[in-house]
């Protein structure tokens, strides 16, 4: 089944989350995600809000920007929402928006090498291991959480570039894309993503050595490759830009226009319950995993919104 959610914009004030997240919940919405834009509402705060007003949604947070974050930082409240609320937050990490990195002064000359650091370090952390690591932007000195994840939680990344997807197949357990992101462009991210999968994959054989060094014959799992566990697969998460009713088109045309990316063919939705699960359909073709309706940053009526995509829209999602 393809998983679904909706996204509360941070051009909302902070106040309204509640009303939306409670909502999310009581409607049976799979997911909520939050986004940490600058200058606007604070990734990790806002999601352990809305999180601690439900019972049951998974939040997500889409994405939060490595050069405004110590990793150490990043790990310590990640495991502590997941530590608090098991299961239920989802958080991805990306290089942000470059001209925002910018104007606080955190702007790098190199976001994927950042982000490839970011990434190695905050996985390792909240899989409970002790990090020490000199990198060009990550340093940690003998680093371990006293309170890691109970259980292991997946880090996405969110990736535009050809770079940043080989890179987020690479180093992290998922991928987020933007509601830029046509199904063509699923596509060719999918098959990014694959190579950086298959990179990692050879890289760990190339460090295990030989297949047949170290391993008992007496050990089923050295000759059954079935004894093997499953790579788990790398879900991929697409926004997806949506708008309904009346004036529906007209917000659509533009939020795309005014993202300059009005040219692109098969972005965003415009219409009915009907039409938005086609075109939810269309990203999950490509090769979307979960898709995250994202209203226009004008919607009129974020609760209802949210309940239509609960209501309306998921049933006629397989």
């Amino acid at each position: 089944m393809t998983g679904l959610g909706a996204v509360f914009r941070p051009q909302l004030p902070p106040e309204r989350l509640r009303s939306v997240a409670r909502l999310a919940d009581e409607t049976g919405l799979e997911e909520l995600w939050l986004w940490e834009d600058c200058f606007r509402e604070g990734g990790i705060s806002t999601a352990a809000a809305a999180l601690a007003w439900t019972e049951r949604v998974r939040i997500g947070v889409g994405l939060l920007p490595v050069p405004l974050r110590n990793v150490a930082v990043t790990a310590m409240e990640a495991a502590a929402l997941h530590r608090m609320f098991p299961g239920r937050p989802i958080l991805a990490v990306g290089h942000g928006v470059q001209d925002w990195m910018g104007q606080v002064g955190a702007r790098v000359e190199s976001p994927v090498t950042l982000l490839r650091e970011h990434l190695d370090a905050l996985r390792a952390l909240l899989a409970g291991e002790r990090v020490t690591t000199s990198g060009r932007y990550v340093k940690l000195d003998d680093v371990a959480l006293d309170w890691p994840p109970a259980e292991p939680v997946p880090v996405l990344a969110g990736a535009t570039g050809p770079r940043t997807l080989r890179l987020a197949g690479e180093a992290a357990d998922g991928t987020v894309l933007t509601a830029s992101t046509s199904p063509e462009g699923v596509r060719r991210a999918r098959q990014l993503i694959d190579e950086g999968i298959n990179e990692r994959n050879q890289q760990r054989q190339k460090a295990a050595g030989p297949s047949s060094a170290g391993l008992s014959p007496a050990d089923p799992s050295s000759a059954d490759p079935s004894h093997q566990p499953p790579t788990p697969r790398h879900e991929v998460v697409v926004y997806l830009l949506a708008a309904t009713g009346p004036d529906a088109p007209a917000r659509l045309r533009a939020e795309l226009a005014a993202e300059g990316v009005e040219s692109v063919p098969d972005l965003g939705v415009a219409g009915d319950a009907g039409a938005v699960a086609k075109a939810v359909q269309r990203l999950a073709d490509a090769g979307a995993d979960t898709v995250i309706i994202q209203p226009t940053g004008d919607e009129p009526d974020p609760e209802g919104f949210v309940r239509f995509v609960a209501e309306e829209v998921r049933p006629l999602v397989p």
